[in-house]
């Protein structure tokens, strides 16, 4: 055999060699968590589920119902039922915040009475008279729930704000007029619920 032959063929043999030769294989890349899932699952789940903001919607509440055989009408009235006790709650600390930012911005009252004037006035708010509340979004989950998403817009809470403070100065007059000094009712109710708390609490 040639000497040419010979570097021929250790030519074609180290090719060969070299094509054998794998890349090792690159790990798979992870796949990011959802930020928001369906309770009990790994199913991502839209945002508001998980109490992200959803424009337009003050204040907010998500509610949930079980699957039933009662069908999807049924279990949506459950957990609008369910989201309207929250959101209740979350009407009393809102409007809690709007007396605390009045005060803080025209130095009315002293500390004690601005925590009775607190508690007169979210004891006013019951999920029964959150009348302007409504249905923005609602889906059958992953899991078989239905989530609604129960909220009222800013005119609302206004609203329902101005109306609490109204009915507990009707009802405990003599702990309004330490707290208001000389302003007329109507008008510190006005102006209380026109406060805009920077962000709604959740």
């Amino acid at each position: 055999m040639s000497k040419m032959t010979n570097a021929l063929l250790i030519s074609v043999v180290a090719l060969g060699l070299t094509a054998c030769v794998t890349e090792p294989t690159k790990p798979a890349a992870k796949v990011a968590a959802p930020d928001c899932v369906f309770a009990g699952t790994n199913d991502a789940a839209p945002g508001w589920i998980c109490d992200e903001p959803v424009e337009g919607v003050e204040v907010s509440a998500v509610g949930s119902a079980e699957a039933s055989a009662a069908g999807e009408a049924f279990m949506k009235q459950m957990a609008a039922t369910d989201a309207r006790v929250q959101l209740a709650q979350r009407m009393k600390v809102q409007v809690a915040n709007m007396v605390k930012q009045y005060v803080e911005t025209t130095g009315a009252g002293k500390d004690e009475t601005v925590d009775r004037v607190n508690t007169s006035v979210t004891k006013q708010i019951t999920n029964e008279t959150l009348v302007g509340t409504r249905i923005f979004k609602s889906r059958v989950g992953t899991n078989g729930k239905m989530y609604v998403l129960l909220g009222v817009d800013a005119t609302s809470v206004q609203k329902m704000a101005e109306a609490a403070v109204k009915t507990s100065m009707n009802n405990d007059r003599a702990l309004w007029q330490k707290f208001q000094g000389a302003k007329a009712q109507d008008e510190m109710a006005k102006e209380i619920a026109a406060m805009k708390v920077e962000a709604a609490p959740k």
